[in-house]
């Protein structure tokens, strides 16, 4: 028979052993994200390219449809103070970026900061639009072509507000297609393929994809070097505003000419 511990002679109870603090995994930058419910790519594609010491990226999710419709896209408004609330409690975020690039500009990017700065009045606000117009200003396009995955109802909505800003919108593309998670599965190829398509148009001087469902920012550098244009999209300019926001200034290699930009 095995024989069983005394447990009142073996076991040790250690309490309030010594211990010390450093600044944790975000030493340089604390950086929220809003990720819709139904998004399979944004946080993949921030891993990809937020990978310096000292800068954390903390998410949660925003109930929405997978069904890209103004009125399904206007429906997360009231959402985005409590989904911004329950992203690291208590602790001081640098930057807090909402993560839908029509709903941004549905909503508006002004109320979409009036409800983030509700939760947290200390953060910068940025949203993919609003990152994609600094990637504009700072690349010096003026004339943008324009990808995207939505119906024709969203793109044009898209390309007036676009326009609004006092940007040229002289190309525009679309995958015509209104179901996230599809839209999460275009390919590679076929989005290479569209960039250069659009890209290649004399009329316009820089790409933006817009969607943070589509998947770019691994090959930008490679459709900047075919079309020799800057090429952006929705997460690809997010990460990069975000991290500029936040004061992460340094270049960054194989994300293409932005990463190698202030804001």
């Amino acid at each position: 028979m095995a024989m069983q511990p005394d447990t009142a002679q073996d076991f040790i109870n250690l309490k309030n052993i010594p211990f010390t603090v450093d600044d944790g995994i975000a030493a340089r930058a604390r950086i929220g994200l809003v990720v819709l419910a139904t998004d399979h790519s944004v946080e993949h594609e921030f891993k990809l390219v937020v990978n310096m010491p000292g800068v954390a990226v903390y998410q949660s999710r925003i109930p929405n449809s997978p069904t890209i419709t103004p009125e399904n896209l206007r429906a997360m408004e009231p959402h985005i103070t409590d989904r911004t609330d329950v992203i690291l409690p208590g602790i001081p975020l640098d930057v807090v970026a909402y993560g839908c690039t029509s709903a941004s500009m549905i909503i508006g990017e002004e109320r979409v900061f009036e409800l983030i700065h509700a939760a947290r009045p200390e953060a910068k606000a940025t949203t993919p639009i609003t990152a994609a117009f600094a990637a504009f200003r700072a690349t010096g396009c003026k004339r943008i072509g324009v990808l995207t995955p939505y119906s024709d109802e969203v793109n044009q909505f898209i390309r007036s507000y676009i326009e609004s800003k006092g940007f040229e919108v002289p190309v525009f593309g679309s995958f015509n297609q209104d179901n996230d998670n599809t839209v999460a599965r275009i390919s590679a190829d076929s989005m290479r393929d569209a960039a250069l398509q659009i890209g290649n148009h004399d009329s316009v001087d820089g790409v933006f994809v817009s969607c943070t469902s589509l998947r770019l920012a691994h090959c930008v550098a490679d459709i900047e070097a075919a079309l020799g244009k800057p090429v952006t999209s929705s997460n690809h300019a997010l990460i990069w505003h975000s991290l500029r926001l936040a004061g992460i200034n340094e270049a960054i290699d194989g994300f293409g000419e932005l990463f190698r930009l202030p804001a």
